[in-house]
């Protein structure tokens, strides 16, 4: 299997989350009408600088900065229920991804063998 470095795996999983994030809400908006949409802002500046900031950081400053934003986005989507059956699987996938990152940043390697390995 060949190996991925590990910056690009965390840069790649925190796209795949921002994504899941963006398509649930262009559904939620599809869905609702301007006067129920709900106020206030989801902290998706998080994830979306933590797709570049994955690529150039070093494991020794990443490592922190990725488990604080992982900690920071999977409160904020963890705080608001899910409405229906579709909010559900998009929940379930946003947190197993941020679960994937958080592993993903946990054994990141120090030094120069900073590669992980897609499983699957």
């Amino acid at each position: 299997m060949d190996r991925v470095d590990t910056k690009t795996t965390l840069s790649a999983l925190w796209l795949f989350n921002l994504l899941n994030i963006i398509f649930r809400d262009i559904r939620q908006v599809a869905m609702k009408s301007e006067r129920e949409m709900p106020r206030g802002g989801r902290l998706d500046q998080i994830p979306i600088g933590s797709v570049l900031f994955s690529l150039p950081l070093t494991c020794r400053i990443g490592r922190p900065e990725i488990i604080v934003a992982v900690q920071v986005t999977g409160g904020k989507t963890l705080s608001s229920a899910p409405s229906d059956l579709d909010n559900v699987l998009h929940l379930a996938i946003e947190l197993v991804a941020m679960v994937a990152i958080l592993w993903t940043a946990w054994t990141w390697p120090d030094g120069n063998h900073a590669t992980a390995r897609f499983t699957g």
